[in-house]
């Protein structure tokens, strides 16, 4: 028997440790799932999941990408390796955000035809609890202690807080008009909401569950929907929508950094863990926008289906 040479053996390490990771896109009008490969910035494989794509997760080890199919009252289970559809799991009417516990064993979703949110245990899928929420509800997070799933509503212009284990109503506040998206500091500290019609971002204290200032973002253009926070938690990305831009903002000090072009529309938004790398899903140009956060400049677009609603990093 011959064995390869160290060179070779090496290089082949190497290879391996290099694999790109993958960027998951919902084509919402496609009724499919585009995959990226970050390597070279193309497609690398389109998954029919069902109809109306929305918002998507993934589960803690990476090996499971949750896909909310808005027109089957679903959630699409797609298996990362083989790039497949492995399951569904009932969710209640017209499902538009998913999240995550912090263990990957309960899934929560918003519902934006039923206003509530619905708790299902993923290996069960027996219903934990379908809650009533604000109007029209989308962006929906669990706070990192695992203990608080916030939930916005876009037509009541306020965020629900839900204790995440038995959906308990634990407080209800007004921000601006049009909630969108919702995310956590790493340290737990913080809740960032943004507002739409509002142009607005707002920062939450998470102890008290109390809104404590609002960021005007842009001019009358700017539509504040997804978000993203940096590893160390001091930068926010915020997708301007018909801005056609990012803003990036410093947590600290409250105030926005720069602005950095991308594609027309901005919705969904995923950042790589190491920070270097924010992913942008363009519904008004169907293409991704890929942003070089050292240089806050666009390094390449992406064309990808049809009005493409969210993106996800998957390492």
């Amino acid at each position: 028997m011959r064995f390869p040479r160290a060179g070779a053996l090496l290089a082949c390490l190497v290879s391996l440790a290099a694999r790109a990771d993958l960027v998951f896109v919902s084509d919402e009008r496609g009724d499919d799932v585009r995959v990226l490969s970050t390597e070279d910035n193309a497609e690398v494989a389109a998954i029919a999941v069902g109809k109306r794509p929305r918002g998507m997760c993934a589960s803690p080890d990476g090996k499971t990408v949750y896909v909310a199919l808005g027109d089957e009252d679903a959630v699409a289970l797609v298996d990362v390796a083989s790039r497949k559809v492995v399951g569904r799991v009932p969710v209640g009417r017209d499902p538009e955000q998913v999240a995550l516990s912090p263990d990957g064993k309960v899934l929560y979703v918003s519902n934006e035809a039923a206003s509530t949110a619905t708790a299902v245990e993923i290996a069960s899928q027996r219903k934990i609890f379908a809650a009533p929420v604000g109007t029209e509800p989308e962006g929906m997070g669990v706070a990192p202690s695992g203990k608080k799933l916030y939930v916005t509503g876009e037509s009541s212009d306020d965020v629900t807080v839900l204790d995440a284990r038995s959906g308990k109503l634990l407080r209800r506040f007004k921000v601006g008009a049009r909630p969108r998206w919702v995310v956590f500091s790493p340290d737990g500290k913080q809740a960032f909401v943004s507002a739409e019609v509002g142009g607005t971002l707002h920062f939450v204290d998470l102890a008290s569950d109390k809104p404590r200032a609002a960021v005007k973002i842009g001019n009358g253009q700017t539509k504040p929907d997804g978000l993203a926070i940096s590893p160390d938690g001091k930068l926010l990305y915020l997708a301007e929508g018909r801005g056609a831009a990012v803003s990036v903002i410093d947590v600290a000090s409250r105030s926005v950094k720069t602005r950095i072009p991308v594609g027309e529309r901005p919705w969904g938004i995923a950042l790589s863990p190491q920070g270097n790398r924010l992913y942008t899903a363009n519904g008004g140009s169907n293409d991704v926008s890929v942003v070089d956060t050292a240089s806050a400049r666009t390094i390449a677009r992406i064309p990808v289906g049809n009005k493409p609603y969210g993106v996800l990093y998957v390492p």
